[in-house]
């Protein structure tokens, strides 16, 4: 046995030797031996070498199943939850999961302080010290190695510097804070890839550009570029499956190079466009709550985690206020049709939400989400009754404006409509001026929009049900939108009855407590 296993590494050896050999040769014959050429003769000696193997002490084959992983900030908050996350990462390879990217946001409240950092910069004053302490205490509690320690604070150095040139040009473009937020992000993947391969994980860090992540250069809040897929499945098939990258979330780079955001909550759609990229088994959004809940937890504290949603009802949930994910992260896993599953990071042992194509589940409402601080615009023109072109000229004048709606019903000669918070008083009261010479424009503020994620071709049930709760609740509906979605039904209420409006409704339709029924 001992001379079959000395044949077989001999063997095994001098093939390896022999095609290291041809190399040598061939870079002796050709000075610029062309990258692909090389990249050929590495595969070749890859393929020499025996292969990974996944099978268990009995022998039998376990299923993988490929995974991108996204952590929040909340979730990597400090050095014990880094830690946390590691070891959780690390459990989830054992139960057989292989995670071919984790994407990570920056630390805690990292992003935020930076941005503050900016604020006092363009005041005469520079300082990060609460960011350099955060992250070179997680340095030394995890003793991390020289190179990452110097990694780290070659990039916070570089930071204080960027704030410093803030401070005496007294300027701070769109395009210098995003590159003032990336150091956030840069620094938590450097972190994280080291502490798992302190465990035994073996991973690489990586700025998500050098993984093929471009975007157009509307700096704040950049879109990814058409066909940025093939650019992603490319740079992955240069990872080795079996080593964990480590991939920075919320950023990416322009076609000049310069560093862009996706906008906040931008890390979720980093790990949609990653995973539906290079054609995973599985998204996972790793969050601070158990999935997606039936209602905000901060005001319903009786709020149930929902099992399955579609990415319909997943889309509509972030518009209308939800906080779990980002209002656009849903289009390439949708496009692509990869569910998506919502864990907690606090709690893995819950099973979370799957966001999917399709759902088992056909409970009358999926959940309850609202916005708060809207205004409602109520235009009417009697003079264009039986005629064309009110809805026309009513939309040129938001087009003129720069306004976004929200909420919309209509009829042949009325609007009514909400705008967000986002929306300047400025720009609504020019807006409100622009209309006045063909409609009655009332402007009326301190609204809120509830909604509910529902099939609407059970309406009429579920209608019966609200306004049965709302009339013994004394809750007024100021305007309802039904149709255009088939997912959601809307209510304007206003602001001071809306926690009520809210509480009552999750009583009746997620606790079995609906008193108005009996």
């Amino acid at each position: 046995m001992r001379i079959l296993f000395l044949a077989i590494v001999f063997f095994k050896t001098s093939e390896s030797f022999s095609i290291l050999s041809n190399v040598a040769r061939s870079t002796r014959a050709t000075p610029l031996l062309m990258a692909d050429e090389a990249r050929k003769v590495v595969d070749e000696y890859k393929a020499g070498m025996s292969a990974v193997s996944n099978d268990d002490s009995s022998g039998t084959k376990n299923p993988i199943i490929d995974v991108t992983m996204k952590f929040g900030g909340s979730s990597l908050a400090n050095y014990e939850r880094i830690d946390h996350v590691a070891n959780l990462i690390k459990d989830q390879i054992k139960e057989g999961y292989r995670p071919r990217a984790v994407i990570c946001s920056a630390m805690g409240k990292t992003t935020n302080n930076l941005l503050s950092a900016g604020d006092f910069a363009l005041d005469g004053s520079v300082n990060i010290d609460a960011i350099r302490t955060l992250h070179t205490a997680t340095l030394n509690e995890f003793d991390m190695p020289q190179n990452t320690r110097d990694d780290i604070i070659a990039l916070l150095n570089e930071c204080e510097d960027m704030l410093n040139g803030v401070r005496l040009i007294q300027e701070l473009s769109p395009k210098s804070l995003d590159q003032l937020v990336s150091y956030g992000e840069r620094c938590s993947v450097r972190i994280m890839a080291a502490r798992l391969n302190q465990i035994g994980i073996p991973a690489q860090a990586y700025d998500s550009w050098e993984l093929g992540i471009k975007t157009d250069s509307t700096f704040g809040n950049a879109a990814l570029l058409p066909g940025f897929e093939d650019g992603v499945k490319k740079a992955f098939e240069r990872v080795d499956p079996n080593v964990v990258a480590v991939v920075t979330g919320f950023i990416a780079h322009d076609p000049n190079g310069k560093i862009t955001t996706l906008g906040r909550g931008g890390s979720d759609l980093t790990a949609t466009a990653i995973g539906a990229s290079i054609g995973i088994d599985e998204i996972q959004v790793w969050k601070d709550v158990d999935g997606i809940l039936s209602s905000d937890p901060r005001l319903v504290k009786n709020a149930i985690p929902v099992n399955t949603v579609t990415y319909e009802e997943a889309s509509e949930l972030a518009y209308f206020g939800a906080q779990v994910l980002h209002p656009i992260a849903m289009q390439p896993a949708m496009k692509r049709d990869i569910p998506v599953r919502v864990k907690n990071s606090y709690n893995p042992s819950a099973e979370g939400t799957v966001i999917s194509n399709s759902k088992a589940e056909q409970s009358l409402v999926t959940a309850i989400t609202y916005k708060r601080d809207a205004t409602l615009i109520d235009i009417q023109c009697t003079a264009m009754l039986g005629a064309y072109g009110f809805l026309s000229k009513v939309f040129d004048s938001f087009e003129r404006n720069r306004v976004s709606v929200d909420v919309l019903a209509s009829s042949e000669v009325s609007i009514s409509l909400t705008l967000d918070k986002s929306q300047k008083m400025e720009s609504i009261l020019n807006l409100k001026k622009d209309m006045e010479p063909f409609a009655d424009v009332t402007v009326k503020t301190g609204k809120s929009i509830l909604t509910l994620i529902t099939d609407v071709d059970r309406s009429s049930e579920v209608l019966s049900k609200v306004f049965m709760v709302f009339q013994a609740n004394d809750i007024k509906v100021e305007m309802m939108s039904q149709g255009a979605s088939k997912v959601n039904i809307s209510f304007i209420l206003s602001e001071d009855q809306l926690e009520d409006a809210v509480l009552s409704l999750h009583k009746c339709l997620f606790e079995d407590s609906c008193d108005v029924l009996n």
